[in-house]
């Protein structure tokens, strides 16, 4: 992996504030906690630190030191409903829709590394980013609908923690209030390396899914050839694309944007270490795509050829299941899973908002600090876990129509959360030298073409229950590769017709040395960026679409819960 995503002249960069500055290129954080050693689950790098690592060793123990946030923003990110989703394809489809992983790999990889490059140059949290650079309303915007989500999703994982525990007969009063209290303990040790190390502990677990899928005696032939040919077993239909497009909702979420850049300053990485976060990320991208997979493979095997297959229930009910046709063990195994999927899930999702509070309101916002230096920090954490678990604990309350209403609401707002981030890693006075590269920009856009495709096709679909999905998705499919073309052309004729550079500009390019020194000067000292007419009709509408999605979605659950 290059340590330089494009080439840029130094003539070319905002320049840097005439004040000290940490050594080594550390960025202006907003929370002085998050400036000091790397001290990882598995290793430390002390501050001063800067040495190249030249044999294999020391890199996997550099590497050691730095994996954490990749890895835990993508197993969390196999939560409750991610259990639930991956297994109803696989009980209803068999194991036709593997191929979607695949395709889902580049689209993780991606949006992460750009979170990657925004958190260790930037040392500010993507909330804020987007409040400073943007504006109040898209600050706030991003607080709010991120609180909002992130609470329903944490309401989810409740219930998958109730259906879990429900499985070996331990009552929702007793499972859901103590998986509360488990998870504010674990995080306000007041100690980041704890804190991770407890993570690490379902990380691991999550790995589970590898003797479960023995179990079942899959048939690894066919499993190969679904991950890699696309089919829809059945033919496609309306069900089998709003499934699919769950696929994608439950696999790429905007929690993960603001957890990872977050949880990246807070860990003190900093652009030395950007390369060794860009590993830890992509082994956490095929960790999630592996475990996905084991997870479908699971319900397709197991209830093949049964009355199960075709009939998903919940996540609770595959459990049942599973004891039912293969045995005991399987049946606890996927409930521990499914245990381990709520708990992960729910400490990352409650965490990101919590990062993203302190870093709009000023407070302290990190593991480094006690409860004490940060009470905000950790009062947030503590009511948004309390809250989520009472909700589920109220008799009568609407769970279905949350977990429904908890994937509508994440493809409604992923497109955006994604547009921001483009935008974000193009600003060069946030990222310098460390700026999207053309071709990532290229990429980035066609991800965003396709998750807006997927959010309208979501959107319609639950306003408008009767609609075609399948007509709808071939329709609105054409009308993006129209789009894409046309601004493809758009692009390179602007290439053509802009001065290149020259041998001089590319040898005043900046060194590696100069590049991993490199840092966001202080936000106050950032003018806000002057948008052109176009970017600012584009943002109007987007702003015109959420709002009418958004209450389109707010109607439909009225009317579900009327």
């Amino acid at each position: 992996m290059a340590d330089n995503p494009t080439t840029l002249d130094e003539t070319q960069l905002p320049p840097q504030p005439q004040m000290p500055a940490p050594e080594g290129g550390v960025p202006p954080v907003l929370d002085e906690a998050h400036i000091g050693d790397i001290r990882g689950a598995l290793g430390t790098i002390r501050m001063g630190d800067t040495g190249a690592r030249h044999g294999w060793r020391s890199r996997a123990m550099a590497l050691l030191a730095i994996m954490g946030p990749g890895l835990i923003v993508m197993v969390g990110d196999n939560d409750a409903g991610g259990v639930s989703t991956y297994a109803q394809a696989g009980q209803n489809y068999g194991t036709s829709l593997l191929w979607v992983l695949i395709l889902l790999i580049p689209v993780l990889i991606v949006n992460q590394e750009m979170v990657i490059r925004l958190g260790a140059v930037t040392g500010v949290g993507h909330a804020r980013l987007i409040n400073e650079r943007f504006g109040r309303f898209w600050g706030w915007f991003s607080v709010g609908d991120l609180f909002i989500l992130n609470f329903l999703t944490i309401v989810t994982e409740f219930i998958g923690v109730s259906l879990a525990l429900g499985y070996f007969g331990v009552s929702k009063f007793v499972a859901v209030p103590a998986a509360a209290l488990t998870l504010v303990a674990i995080t306000a040790t007041g100690s980041f390396r704890s804190w991770e190390r407890f993570m690490y502990v379902f990380v691991v677990a999550n790995f589970l899914v590898i003797p479960l899928l023995v179990l079942v005696h899959p048939d690894f032939a066919t499993i190969a050839h679904d991950t890699v040919t696309p089919s829809i077993a059945g033919g496609a239909s309306s069900t089998a694309v709003l499934l699919i497009i769950a696929i994608v909702g439950t696999t790429v979420a905007p929690w993960q944007l603001f957890f990872q850049q977050s949880n990246i300053i807070d860990k003190r990485i900093t652009p030395r270490w950007i390369n060794y976060e860009r590993a830890d990320t992509v082994i956490g991208a095929f960790v999630v795509v592996i475990g996905a997979g084991a997870i479908i493979s699971i319900a397709a095997f197991a209830f093949a050829g049964t009355p199960a297959a075709g009939h998903f229930g919940n996540a609770g009910t595959v459990a049942t299941a599973l004891r039912t046709y293969v045995g005991p063990a399987a049946g606890a195994c996927f409930a521990i899973v499914l245990l381990n999927a709520s708990l992960i899930g729910a400490a990352a999702v409650t965490l990101a908002t919590s990062y993203a509070f302190g870093d709009v309101f000023g407070a302290s916002h990190s593991l480094h600090r006690g409860i004490r230096d940060a009470k905000m920090f950790y009062a947030t954490f503590a009511l948004m876990v309390c809250a989520a678990a009472g909700i589920v604990l109220l008799p009568g309350a609407p769970l279905g129509l949350i977990t429904t209403s908890v994937q509508a609401l994440a493809g409604v707002l992923l497109p955006s959360a994604t547009v921001f981030l483009l935008l974000l890693c193009n600003d060069r006075a946030v990222l310098g030298p460390w700026v999207n590269a053309p071709w990532l920009n290229a990429l980035a856009a066609v991800i965003i073409g396709v998750l807006v495709e997927l959010s309208l096709v979501l959107v319609a679909s639950t306003a408008f229950p009767d609609v075609n999905v399948t007509h709808l998705f071939i329709g609105l499919s054409l009308a993006l590769g129209v789009a894409l073309a046309a601004m493809g052309g758009y692009v390179l004729l602007r290439r053509r017709g802009a001065a290149q550079p020259g041998a001089a500009e590319e040898a005043a390019a900046l060194s590696k040395e100069r590049r991993h020194a490199w840092t966001m000067p202080p936000l106050a000292l950032l003018e806000r960026p002057v948008w052109s007419p176009g970017r600012r009709a584009a943002m109007l509408l987007l702003r015109g679409y959420l709002v009418v999605a958004v209450a389109l979605l707010v109607v439909k659950t009225v009317q579900l819960g009327g």
